[in-house]
């Protein structure tokens, strides 16, 4: 394998290690088999990631706990060591991503680097990404209208309601 492959092979896993941190620090992951599972019960995880070196039973139950909550799950290009030093936690084998831009934009790495992974499951969190960023910034644009004092639609018509 010519030299320059092998180094951008690795700087990929480290780029999936560096973002599984950045994850991490921004209070969006969950780690370990409980908290998984919690996130995958509430519908609050977006995107499960299972470790290269999973035992089978450990596969088994994050498969029931993403089908459970309908949600996504990868296979991660990392054992559980580098796992855990990726995110300064104890070797783990299954994470829980809780944002949809974060869990968009991991499936996109882990799709790059194996593209035998199903194109339609990186679509489908695109389009939950794209509509969460959209209500985020309708939310963000109601709020600076309310800061200038500039009614809402509900508002308006329940004042005029009231002047009759």
């Amino acid at each position: 394998m010519h030299w320059k492959l092998k180094w951008k092979g690795a700087i990929r896993v480290d780029n999936i290690s560096a973002f599984l941190g950045l994850i991490k620090k921004a209070g969006k992951l969950e780690v370990g088999e409980e908290p998984v599972g919690a996130a995958c019960r509430s519908k609050k995880a977006s995107l499960v990631m299972l470790a290269s070196d999973t035992a089978p039973n450990s596969v088994r139950r994050a498969t029931h706990f993403a089908e459970a909550g309908e949600i996504l799950i990868l296979p991660a290009p990392l054992d559980k060591v580098q796992m855990g030093l990726a995110i300064g936690r104890p070797p783990c084998a299954m994470l829980a991503v809780t944002d949809i831009g974060f869990a968009a934009a991991m499936a996109k790495k882990l799709y790059a680097l194996n593209p035998d992974l199903d194109p339609a499951l990186l679509e489908c969190l695109e389009r939950k990404s794209q509509k969460a960023m959209q209500r985020r910034k309708e939310k963000r644009a109601h709020e600076r209208n309310l800061l200038r004092g500039k009614a809402s639609n509900r508002n308006l018509t329940s004042e005029t309601k009231r002047k009759k």
